[in-house]
């Protein structure tokens, strides 16, 4: 027998989830393209470019957009986040969207590939290849940047695999599943429906950020 449709919720929009698997593959893509030399740098800059105007939609999303996606839903002050810890096996079973520890690291999960990103607009590698922005710092900054560039990949290959481990373990310790609402949108427990926000909101928003990196890009290569 099928579950009622009152034991799902529609806890994660269509904008949550595109933003969350289009940032996994603009990870991986950077990751591969700057594997494979010079002849892959353009990819290696669009898959960067595509990774700045997904998170930089998603932290918009994140105040704009629908409740299980604003920040001032799942943010929560040290005590609660120690709290949910001291709890964990038991977790907070009336919750919709990220907890108190989750929504922490959905911040970090953000936070560290835009910096990556950023970085790599103003890199060089005082050969072939430099950065769309490189141009508008002076060779000391830019050598800076170049490092942190190449240094916080390898910190983001730290937090993807991290993350990796967090979804199997609440999967094994607590039988939650992750994966599943973050592509199909719904999870299971409860008759609470979150607020989603209309659609044309988030293509306008989208739009919006396109248009703005867009004009950067061109501004910088005039």
């Amino acid at each position: 027998m099928g579950r009622s449709p009152s034991s799902r919720v529609y806890v994660w929009d269509l904008w949550v989830r595109l933003c969350h698997w289009g940032v996994a593959a603009a990870i991986a893509l950077a990751w591969f393209s700057a594997e494979q030399g010079v002849e892959w740098s353009q990819v290696h800059a669009w898959s960067g470019y595509a990774a700045i105007v997904l998170i930089t939609f998603r932290v918009l999303w994140g105040v704009l957009g629908s409740e299980t996606a604003r920040f001032s839903q799942f943010l929560a002050g040290p005590g609660r986040v120690v709290a949910y810890l001291r709890h964990w096996r038991q977790g907070e079973p009336h919750r919709v969207g990220h907890n108190p520890l989750g929504g922490w690291a959905a911040v970090v999960l953000l936070a560290v590939p835009l910096a990556q990103a950023v970085s790599g607009l103003f890199a060089t590698d005082d050969i072939l290849f430099s950065g769309p922005l490189n141009p508008w710092v002076g060779s000391g900054t830019a050598d800076l940047l170049t490092s942190l560039h190449n240094q916080l990949f390898n910190l983001v290959l730290a937090l993807v695999v991290i993350h990796v481990l967090a979804i199997a373990a609440y999967r094994l310790f607590r039988g939650d599943r992750l994966v599943k609402p973050m592509i199909t949108g719904y999870k299971d427990g409860g008759a609470y429906q979150p607020w989603i926000a209309p659609a044309r909101r988030a293509l306008a928003l989208l739009a919006g950020v396109v248009a703005a990196l867009v004009g950067l890009l061109a501004a910088a290569s005039a």
